[in-house]
């Protein structure tokens, strides 16, 4: 973590554009068909149980087989890749992309990844925490963990076979987790987000300022 963080630039970036570009990708391969136009304000699943789907993006047919996809967060189509109408796309092949207005949690979790020391994840595969990290864990809590190099803090599951993994980085608290234990994390995702104990009044001092500052202009 660099000690001369800017976290002045950091919230006037966040201030001038508070929002995140997501791109909507082909789920599998197949012929598309379009369900927006450039522009449109969409949603994502609502209710309780999310039982009201949200906004059809596109639809993707193979094999005679239609597929709706609906949007999984809200914002507004930016581009669509037009020139792709009625084609036949490869699995994973960019469509469109979707301009999101951040949220004052989101806008906190992007700051922190830019400020934190990130384990990332170094294949794609499944990660759970070693046990010894697990059990500190569930006796005080994911900050009051501290991990320091060497220490096996995450076993990677991969092919059914289990791979200890060690962290290297600067000794600190454990203080984001952002895989699920046994859930499939992609290469180079993070999967934890340490900070030097020296640095957590920076990072407590960053979080303060953005709950006031967006509470100011009225983002949720």
């Amino acid at each position: 973590m660099n000690n001369d963080i800017d976290f002045e630039e950091i919230l006037s970036r966040y201030h001038s554009n508070p929002y995140e570009s997501i791109d909507v990708l082909a789920v599998h391969t197949g012929q598309v068909r379009f369900q927006v136009q450039e522009g449109a304000e969409v949603l994502p699943a609502s209710g309780e149980w999310s039982q009201i789907p949200g906004t059809t993006l596109y639809e993707i047919t193979r094999e005679r087989n239609p597929k709706r996809i609906t949007a999984s967060t809200n914002g507004q189509i930016a581009t669509i890749r037009r020139e792709l109408e009625g084609q036949f796309v490869e699995a994973g092949e960019k469509l469109m992309e979707i301009r999101h207005p951040l949220k004052k949690k989101e806008i906190i979790e992007a700051i922190l990844r830019e400020v934190l020391q990130l384990f990332p994840a170094p294949e794609t595969a499944k990660y759970f925490f070693a046990l010894d990290i697990q059990n500190r864990i569930d006796k005080k809590g994911v900050r009051a963990v501290t991990v320091g190099p060497g220490d096996e803090i995450v076993t990677m599951s991969l092919m059914k076979r289990d791979t200890p993994l060690y962290y290297q980085g600067e000794r600190g608290v454990l203080y984001s987790v952002y895989f699920t234990p046994g859930v499939s994390v992609a290469r180079g995702e993070p999967l934890l987000g340490v900070c030097p104990p020296d640095k957590l009044p920076l990072i407590q001092k960053i979080i303060t300022r953005v709950k006031a500052d967006w509470d100011a202009t009225g983002h949720a």
